[in-house]
């Protein structure tokens, strides 16, 4: 076999991904074929918000297909806090004892929503939830694969893409072409800057595989969550659309003053800069969400 056929099936991972339609997320679980040891991507703790039922359905998917796989499971990996679902990433290191990782500016993000729900000077803004914080270029192992991470903020300020061999997991920043690109404006995310991480995901090998974080399923098509470099610098509808970057930052800030704040926000960012732990039981072994009112005043409202 030709050394250069060889060295890209060795950067090639195995990569299967699971779509959670409650909450339209993906998540992932991307594999070195050479030692089965794997890495989960972006889990989803189930909640149902009109009865606050929660359930770890989706999580245990993952672990029934890793043990199906016959994979060792080395890494937990969050690309942000997200805010349209609880993270299984707590649930997940109780059950296999694997360590959890996020970007390093999460401690920002901990800070600033630590004053929307008024929690006390006690509660750590450190980042100590997870075992791992990574900084923009740090790099690590799962098996043979190397992985670099990207700091890539813009949708929110901590986020940061995974690449693994010839595939990128690049969470809100762009959702496939025919969604265009994630919204910039909950509290530390930027129009601008998510401009320039795009652009430094758009300066990737044309073939590099890009994974989403979310599919809406626009035109009611299936659900889809691989592209291109190639493919989205051709045909994503919002940079065909607005090519440079003051035109998408104009762009961008127009049509997010128009969106509402997801549904979940208020409740899944309380648990996602606690590495998704749920609040602590209170005296009558009831956990208890706390949303703040009026917290986010200009937002638009919801149906």
């Amino acid at each position: 076999m030709p050394a250069e056929t060889a060295l890209s099936q060795h950067m090639r991972p195995e990569v299967k991904g699971f779509y959670e339609k409650r909450t339209c997320s993906i998540q992932y679980v991307v594999a070195d074929p050479e030692t089965k040891r794997c890495a989960i991507i972006d889990p989803v703790l189930d909640f149902e918000q009109k009865s606050g039922a929660t359930a770890t359905t989706s999580a245990d998917e993952l672990l029934a297909y890793i043990e199906q796989q016959g994979y060792s499971l080395e890494w937990i990996l969050d690309t942000h806090p997200h805010a349209d679902h609880f993270s299984a990433a707590g649930y997940l290191k109780d059950r296999t004892g694997a360590p959890t990782a996020i970007g390093a500016k999460v401690v920002e993000v901990q800070k600033l929503w630590k004053a929307f729900y008024n929690w006390p000077d006690s509660f750590p803004t450190d980042g100590s939830q997870w075992d791992r914080l990574f900084g923009d270029g740090d790099r690590f192992k799962i098996g043979n694969l190397d992985v670099e991470v990207m700091f890539c903020p813009g949708h929110t300020l901590c986020s940061i893409t995974y690449l693994v061999g010839d595939a990128a997991f690049i969470h809100d920043t762009l959702f496939m072409p025919d969604g265009g690109t994630a919204r910039a404006d909950f509290p530390g995310g930027s129009a601008k800057a998510l401009w320039h991480s795009i652009q430094r995901i758009m300066a990737l090998p044309d073939d590099t595989r890009l994974f989403t974080g979310h599919d809406y399923m626009p035109g009611g098509r299936a659900p889809q969550w691989e592209s291109s470099v190639a493919q989205q610098r051709r045909e994503n509808k919002h940079l065909v659309q607005a090519a440079t970057e003051e035109a998408f930052v104009a762009f961008r800030e127009g049509r997010d003053r128009e969106l509402p704040m997801p549904k979940l926000i208020l409740n899944a960012l309380q648990v996602n800069i606690c590495g998704g732990r749920l609040p602590e039981p209170e005296s009558n072994g009831r956990r208890y969400l706390k949303i703040p009112l009026d917290a986010l005043p200009n937002a638009p409202w919801g149906d």
